[in-house]
């Protein structure tokens, strides 16, 4: 009787771990190395073992500049989707692509695809349906080679001339809140009309900064509007999920960057404008972030400032990529320390499955 007591114990234990590693698993985004992923390949393995939820994919290869990461020609990308679904445990990975159009393309047209879609600053001279068929276009072509989920559009208003990621890219709809909010909302209606989800970037505002997040730390404290939050709030109905970005605002929280703050994911984003959906960071690779903090205290800041998806792109330092393994086990020790609550990591699943459900 104690023998057998024993076992189901040891059964329960080894049960409940493997329901958190596949739990945890469903929050990771991961960028990996390669055009294809057959059940051989370490992205295949991973997202069987680990149940990931999502994959961003690149064109651009930092390893070697003459191969292409994750994209080569049409053909090549809607097979690679299909293999991706095939390795997931519901057909429902989430594989993303940042494509807004102008600079801001992983689709483009040396791999055989249309790539000459405008930027935001282009798209708002057009008419109404112009945008609409524009954006359509864009949607259908993201979903002919089973892309699901576009890391699309930015919100940011365009109020610093010196602002080079988002003013001098053109990535922005304008200065006035209710016009973004507008643009961004033809072109979720666009992607929705062919099944792709949407991603508001960057929250709770990037268009007042002058640095790049990519590089190092920006503080917005001085240059940070109020009225930045107004497409977040017109919107937080119609978006799907909502991208965090690694700004500093010492007005908002004098401690972290947005990602990693529970008063700007959680009370700002969710208590205040009321937005219930899927957070996603941006990348927490990118310099703001691991500049200054290391693996396991980016990941318990980011989990319990209230983000669901962790965003790790192993695109932007060769040096520095981190396995799908070392980002669980990381997360599932924090879980065994009491510093990452269980109820943390199920509120992120259950939001997450009613994403999915819309697939």
């Amino acid at each position: 009787m104690k023998i057998l007591l024993m076992l189901v114990m040891a059964f329960s234990v080894n049960t409940y771990a493997q329901t958190l590693e596949k739990r945890i698993g469903q929050m990771l985004m991961v960028g990996f190395h390669g055009t294809s992923a057959t059940p051989n390949t370490q992205i295949c393995k991973d997202i069987k073992k680990y149940n990931l939820g999502a994959v961003i994919l690149f064109d651009y290869n930092p390893v070697n500049k003459n191969k292409p990461k994750n994209i080569a020609t049409k053909a090549q990308l809607k097979k690679l989707t299909s293999q991706l679904q095939a390795c997931s445990n519901d057909g429902k990975l989430l594989i993303a692509v940042d494509q807004e159009g102008g600079k801001v393309q992983r689709l483009k047209s040396k791999y055989g695809f249309y790539g000459k879609f405008p930027k935001a600053s282009d798209v708002i001279k057009m008419n109404q349906s112009k945008i609409k068929s524009t954006y359509t276009k864009m949607s259908k072509e993201l979903k002919s080679v089973g892309i699901n989920y576009d890391l699309a559009p930015v919100v940011d208003l365009d109020i610093n001339m010196k602002n080079h990621v988002i003013h001098g890219l053109g990535r922005s709809f304008g200065k006035e809140p209710k016009l973004v909010a507008s643009y961004a909302s033809t072109f979720i209606d666009a992607m929705h009309t062919h099944g792709v989800l949407t991603s508001l970037k960057h929250f709770p505002g990037h268009g007042s900064s002058v640095g790049d997040t990519h590089k190092g730390f920006v503080d917005v404290t001085n240059l940070w509007q109020e009225k930045e939050l107004e497409p977040y709030r017109l919107l937080n109905h119609k978006a799907d999920t909502v991208m965090v970005a690694h700004v500093f605002n010492k007005r908002i929280d004098a401690k972290y960057p947005a990602t990693l703050s529970a008063k700007t994911v959680d009370g700002l984003l969710r208590q205040k404008l009321g937005f219930h959906g899927v957070v996603i960071t941006d990348d927490l690779q990118m310099g703001a972030i691991s500049q200054k903090y290391g693996l396991k205290k980016t990941l318990n800041l980011a989990i319990g400032a209230g983000n669901d998806i962790l965003l790790i792109g192993n695109q932007l330092d060769p040096k520095k990529v981190k396995t799908s393994k070392k980002l669980v086990d990381t997360i599932v020790t924090l879980v065994k320390e009491g510093k990452v609550s269980q109820s943390r990591i199920e509120a992120s699943y259950a939001r997450l499955q009613k994403l999915k459900a819309r697939l």
